[in-house]
């Protein structure tokens, strides 16, 4: 394995601790910062909509600069803003913080995913993009459980300190390891952004950040579900996440081998309507301990399993525009981690129980599939179209 694809992983894994250990320290932030849990939940929002500011944004600026030094940059500043939320003095503060720790999130997948294709051997490009992406899977595995128990036992703002060390690590791994590969050609963004003037592309948006967005309903509030109606102590939490976490790597694989095997949209289709089973079964069945336990792993590997079909209708979508495309993926991923983590919140805020969450994210996995079968009409006019 190629030592500068290891370092685009650290990427991944600053990433996925950053924006999933959120979910488990809710509990824990919600009391210091004297706020509810649904307000506390905001603070996913808010790095959410970072992400998806920062993914276009960021790769129109630095769409001219050297592939290594903009993942420098990057890297960077995943560790500064991360680093902010150590010293937060207010909820303010801290909701700034994760807002500007989400603006590098989406543009380093995007260049990131774009420089492992590069990296590659003939043949293993989408090995390569794996690779960097396995970081992310990991962090849900390891990272994340980790680094709610060091909010839980002692204090969350330690939980940061880590985030801030795998960023400066993986700073340094990318100056030490990545290779200064040549710029490539001007990129004409007006050009670029003719992607988005196609209906499909929009579609695809639409797929990712509603029917996607019923896995944030789920996990931003697992920890109060675990607690509150699976009867869990606080301390379970970190270990339980430990499930899903080996949920998401089994999905993440399960979906990859079923987007290489079948079309993508039918595949996406039909992952989505069992998303929105599971969490049905989630919402009624989550009081018994070793059901829920189940289930936990269960919603991980539907949830992340949806992944590589998606990412396979966007790349056959944007021909040409690849490096946008990606970016703007990973804002409509994190659309659906702020729609699941607002729309969650409502039915708390309103005083319902902590495993209401889970029929919004049905209804969002419901309208995922609507906007898929609209999806495979439209492509299946066009094809009419250009046959006749």
């Amino acid at each position: 394995m190629k030592k500068s694809l290891i370092a685009l992983s650290f990427g991944g894994l600053t990433i996925g601790i950053t924006e999933f250990v959120m979910m488990g320290l809710l509990p824990d932030i919600a009391s210091d910062m004297k706020v509810t849990i649904p307000v506390a939940g905001y603070l996913i929002s808010s790095y959410a909509l970072g992400v998806v500011i920062g993914a276009p944004l960021l790769v129109i600026l630095g769409r001219n600069f050297p592939p290594k030094k903009m993942l420098l940059i990057l890297a960077a500043m995943l560790t500064v803003f991360n680093a902010l939320s150590i010293i937060a003095p207010s909820y303010n503060f801290l909701f700034a913080s994760r807002f500007l720790s989400g603006l590098p999130h989406g543009a380093f997948f995007g260049v990131g995913a774009v420089v492992a294709s590069r990296l590659a051997d003939k043949g293993k490009e989408a090995q390569a993009i794996a690779i960097m992406f396995s970081g992310l899977t990991l962090a849900n595995l390891i990272g994340v459980p980790i680094g709610t128990y060091i909010g839980h036992h002692f204090i969350w703002r330690y939980t940061f300190v880590l985030i801030a060390i795998v960023g400066l690590l993986t700073f340094f791994l990318i100056g030490l390891w990545m290779p200064k590969l040549e710029k490539g050609e001007t990129v004409n963004m007006k050009e670029q952004l003719q992607f988005f003037k196609r209906t499909e592309a929009w579609l695809i948006i639409g797929i990712t950040a509603i029917g996607f967005g019923g896995l944030f309903a789920w996990i931003s509030y697992i920890a109060p579900l675990l607690i509150n109606v699976s009867k869990f102590s606080e301390g379970d939490v970190s270990s339980i996440l430990i499930l899903a976490g080996l949920g998401m790597v089994v999905g993440n694989f399960i979906g990859g081998k079923l987007a290489d095997k079948y079309s993508p949209a039918p595949t996406t289709l039909a992952l989505l309507f069992v998303m929105s089973i599971d969490l049905i079964l989630v919402y009624f069945f989550s009081s018994n301990q070793y059901v829920s336990l189940f289930l936990t792993f269960l919603t991980g590997a539907i949830s992340f399993s949806v992944i590589a079909p998606i990412q396979m209708l966007m790349i056959r979508t944007a021909k040409g525009a690849e490096m946008i495309a990606s970016a703007s993926l990973q804002g409509s991923f994190n659309i659906g981690n702020a729609l699941g983590a607002f729309l969650g919140g409502l039915p708390l805020a309103a005083g319902y129980s902590f495993a209401s969450p889970n029929l919004i994210g049905v209804g969002m996995s419901v309208i995922g599939m609507l906007i898929t079968l609209t999806l495979m009409r439209v492509r299946k006019s066009d094809l009419k179209l250009q046959s006749a």
